[in-house]
This record gives C-alpha cells, structure tokens and sequence, in this order.
C-alpha cells in the first residue's frame, strides 16, 4: 500500500501535517473525507504518482496531522483555515500551483481553497458533494435523515464526543457501512488505519469541532462568496448510487458556482476511490492531463 511513497511530517505555522508523496511532473494535492485519512487514496495515488507529483495528506484534525485547540467560533476548524494551511503546506515542498482533488470534506475545503486562492489552484475536483451552504439551504425530512451525522456531530461540546467515544470502532464502521454500503469495499489495511485513528479522543473532537464549523462560520463564509465562481477547469463526480444522487441534479447545482465545468457519475456509492477506483482514476487522469 502506497509503494514508492515517501512519508513526511510537515510543520506549517506550528501544526504538524501527515503526509505520503511520489511521482513525478504536476503537482496534485489529495483531500480526504470523513470520517477517514489519506489512506482512502491508496487505490489511486500509485497510478497517479506515474504522472504527476502527487501529495496526499491529512487534514487538520484527522489523521495522523495535529489536532489544534479550538473555541466557540470553530474557526480553527472552518474550511477556510484548513485551506490556507494546505495551501502553505504545498508551498513548504515547493508547489507554488497546483491541482486539488478532495471527497467528502476533503471537497469542501478543496472547494474554498480555489475561491480564496485562485491564482494558486490549477484545477479543482470534487468527489460527491455539493457545497455546503446549498446542502444547509436545501434540507428536508428525508436528507437529514440520512445526513443525521451532519446534524449530530455539530451538537454542542461534549454530547457527540461521548457517545461516539464509548465505541468509536462501532461508530466508525456504522458509518463507513451505511454510507458505502458495506465494509467489504474498504482493504483490511486501510481499515485498521482508520480504527488507529479514529480511536483517538482528539480525533474524535477535532471532527466534531469540523462539522461544528460547517454549521457555522463556515455558512458565513460561504455567504460572502455567494457572488463568487471557481474560475479553475472543475470535475465533479459522484456516486450512482450515492444518496446526493437521489437528492438533486449535482451537475446544475455545481454549474451555479463554476464557469467551466465537467461532471459526471460513477458505479459506486460514496466511497468512489475504493469502492470503483478504476473509473475515479480514469476520469482523474484525463482531467488532470487535459
């Protein structure tokens, strides 16, 4: 898993980032999702990496990265402060642009990385999401219901954060299963990985304080740049089978904040990269390439 790669701990500004990089030309930036780390890439950065350079990381409070002190504004943990940081971290190994690949969360702060720094982003992809203020705007009986964890991570300090901690491996795995639809699809190893990690009392704060923000400031954010599009080449995909396939037309809500856009769906549920990580790097290649 991850051959060929190099491991790194990177300080930037006083946080330690975790991180795996190889390859070669282009440098491509890889964010993950909750509630996992930058091993749900494992089935797509080696190919990746015989193209371009690529960097997967963890995010600030996942992983093996460091897990700042937040407070009641959660800014520590907006999308916004997550962005900038990846950004410096791609710049500390000498990427002053790039492109970004991000899922689930990872798509979010991809997503603010290239309003906030488009002089810096390439080009944008984002794996089944939508942005985050559509999602809060649009909600119903039936999404919440099935994005309940949005709802209940976000629950003020420590209600989430004792209850998932009493059995952390049953939390993580009910959610890896109900959204994936079953844990056949995820490699034994990078299961463990997530078990490690998410076994972690900071882990399990930090993302908490995550959504938290996107309940937020992250909102207040996002309203600011209503008025703003992503002016990099986009790829969206998203998950035939996937609940935010059933929900709305994600190509039209995307095409409202993009200007040049290629979207399309994938044999999977949410977990594209390892549950179909054939097409996700086919399609990713063709992107990144073009």
């Amino acid at each position: 898993m991850f051959d060929g790669f190099e491991s790194h701990i990177v300080d930037v500004d006083g946080v330690k980032i975790n991180l795996k990089t190889a390859g070669y030309g282009q440098p491509v930036l890889l964010l993950h999702g909750y509630p996992q780390n930058h091993f749900m890439w494992h089935r797509v950065a080696p190919f990746l990496a015989q193209h371009f350079t690529v960097v997967a990381s963890d995010l600030r409070g996942y992983g093996d990265s460091d897990k700042p002190k937040s407070n009641h504004s959660h800014r520590a943990y907006s999308k916004k402060v997550s962005s900038e940081e990846q950004v410096a971290l791609m710049k500390k190994l000498g990427h002053e642009k790039f492109a970004v690949i991000g899922h689930d969360r990872g798509g979010r702060v991809a997503h603010r990385m290239a309003l906030d720094f488009p002089d810096r982003i390439t080009r944008l992809a984002v794996l089944d999401i939508v942005p985050t203020l559509w999602t809060f705007e649009n909600t119903d009986m039936n999404k919440a219901l099935s994005y309940y964890h949005w709802f209940f991570l976000s629950q003020p300090f420590n209600l989430p954060e004792v209850l998932i901690g009493q059995d952390s491996n049953f939390f993580l795995r009910w959610c890896l299963k109900s959204w994936g639809g079953s844990l056949e699809i995820f490699d034994e190893t990078a299961l463990k990985e997530y078990e490690r990690c998410f076994s972690s009392s900071e882990m399990i704060h930090a993302t908490c304080e995550d959504y938290r923000a996107a309940a937020s400031i992250d909102l207040v954010d996002d309203r600011n740049d209503l008025d703003k599009k992503v002016g990099c080449p986009v790829l969206v995909l998203w998950g035939n089978d996937s609940k935010i396939n059933t929900w709305c037309n994600v190509a039209e809500v995307w095409g409202e904040r993009t200007i040049d856009l290629i979207s399309g769906g994938i044999e999977s549920k949410h977990f594209l990269a390892e549950e179909n990580p054939d097409d996700v790097t086919r399609a990713l290649f063709f992107f990144l390439r073009t």
